[in-house]
């Protein structure tokens, strides 16, 4: 008798809700966790309380950068005319804002993933911790450097999307805004831009996974993004929904919070918006791999019963 190649029942896979549930779960069963964080993200949370506000200085000057003159006419504004709009303040908060993006706040950022990360994982596997032997348990230096290599890449990869984005929209805002060509370089710098964001996104989710992966599975560099790389194939687009997820929360908390709130609780909002990203990546990524192994357990098995079935119709022949 013939039997399909599909043998073993395969567990369905987690839906955005359900990673997010599962990630929200994880500080629930381990109060001491929550405390953890705190303490871990409180260098992180002073340097973006500066951050943020470097920031909305230098968004709030942009209308001003941007308005037109009295004597405007449809071919403004010129690269020339945004240059003699800018200042040297502008310009020194801006560097500055760069700075603190490119060092302390991923150097922060990648301290506080790799303290939560670490802790979430056993918690994660249902192994009980207390506050002390969360602390007491050593931190090797050797992984503590390799993973940071992972994501020094991960971050290398993401400020140059970033920038691609940024020259997107600087470029269409410089030479192109209420041109006579205005309508056409419109579309096509929107639809660059959007594809660009979504492909963002989609490799978001790998870069983290490949911080994750040196975190749990102690591979690093390369290998890390390689791998991540060969997980996610087929979830490809749940690790796009998840970004895109994190990426709104992280959108509205500074809206509402130039509008609404101030700096103090919007930081707070982020910081926790930036431990749920790990720990919903941390959850993404176990899900992949249980996914992987069941898929090559299923085949051997296939490949085990296919000879099976091939003997006994030799036999009976």
């Amino acid at each position: 008798m013939k039997m399909g190649s599909k043998h073993v029942l395969q567990k369905p896979k987690l839906e955005l809700f359900h990673i997010i549930k599962e990630a929200t779960f994880i500080p629930v069963k381990n109060i001491n966790f929550v405390f953890l964080t705190i303490i871990t993200s409180f260098p992180l949370f002073c340097c973006l309380w500066y951050y943020e506000i470097l920031l909305q200085s230098i968004l709030s000057q942009i209308p001003r950068i941007l308005k037109e003159p009295p004597f405007f006419y449809f071919t403004w504004p010129t690269p020339f005319d945004i240059i003699n709009n800018l200042h040297a303040e502008f310009h020194y908060r801006l560097v500055q804002a760069c700075l603190l993006y490119l060092v302390p706040l991923h150097l922060l950022e990648f301290i506080s993933a790799f303290m939560s990360v670490s802790i979430a994982s056993k918690i994660y596997k249902e192994k009980q911790m207390s506050l002390n032997e969360m602390f007491e348990k050593p931190i090797h230096k050797a992984k503590l450097r390799a993973t940071f290599i992972t994501s020094l890449y991960a971050h290398v990869l993401s400020t140059c999307t970033l920038l691609g984005l940024i020259w997107l929209v600087t470029t269409y805002f410089a030479i192109f805004w209420k041109s006579v060509v205005d309508v056409f370089f419109a579309v096509f710098h929107g639809a660059a831009f959007v594809a660009l964001l979504m492909k963002y996104m989609e490799w978001s989710a790998a870069w983290k996974m490949s911080v994750v992966i040196s975190i749990v599975e102690e591979k690093y560099g390369m290998d890390a993004l390689v791998i991540s790389d060969y997980f996610r194939r087929g979830s490809e687009q749940r690790g796009l929904f998840l970004m895109l997820f994190f990426s709104g929360w992280d959108f509205v908390i500074r809206v509402v919070g130039l509008y609404w709130c101030g700096i103090i609780l919007q930081v707070c909002l982020l910081c926790l918006c930036n431990t749920m990203k790990w720990m919903a990546s941390m959850v993404y990524f176990y899900d992949c791999k249980s996914r992987i192994f069941e898929k090559k357990v299923d085949e051997e098995m296939g490949k085990e019963i296919k000879g099976i079935d091939e003997q006994s119709s030799l036999a009976r022949e």
